[in-house]
């Protein structure tokens, strides 16, 4: 299983469409006994905390987010963790808006130093 994702900070490669998250936002991820949960801001997100479950390298978790504009937005997120080939972890997200239309993917990989 790939490594914990307790204290690492992540951060999307590419921007997704405004309002959501891109470059510029950071995750504070968590986890314990199975459980994951993340802080996150920046670009067009003020707000946005995420709360779920990891199972081996699957994580499921539902989001929700404040943006600048004064909007809130939620949904659902299945993804998957993998480790890059210089140590540092990548999560490969399937998501989907429940407060809203829409659905996507998106990649988001940690930030600093590779190789714990």
């Amino acid at each position: 299983m790939p490594r914990s994702l307790d204290g690492l900070t992540l951060a999307p490669v590419t921007d997704q469409a405004p309002g959501q998250v891109g470059t510029g936002t950071r995750f504070a991820y968590h986890e314990s006994e199975g459980r994951i949960w993340a802080e996150y801001a920046g670009g067009d997100i003020a707000r946005g905390h995420l709360v779920g479950t990891r199972a081996g390298d699957r994580l499921d978790f539902r989001y929700v987010q404040l943006r600048h504009d004064g909007t809130t937005a939620s949904g659902h997120c299945v993804s998957t963790v993998t480790e890059l080939p210089d140590g540092r972890v990548r999560l490969e997200e399937e998501w989907e808006w429940e407060s809203g239309p829409g659905a996507g993917t998106s990649v988001v990989e940690e930030v600093g130093a590779a190789a714990h």
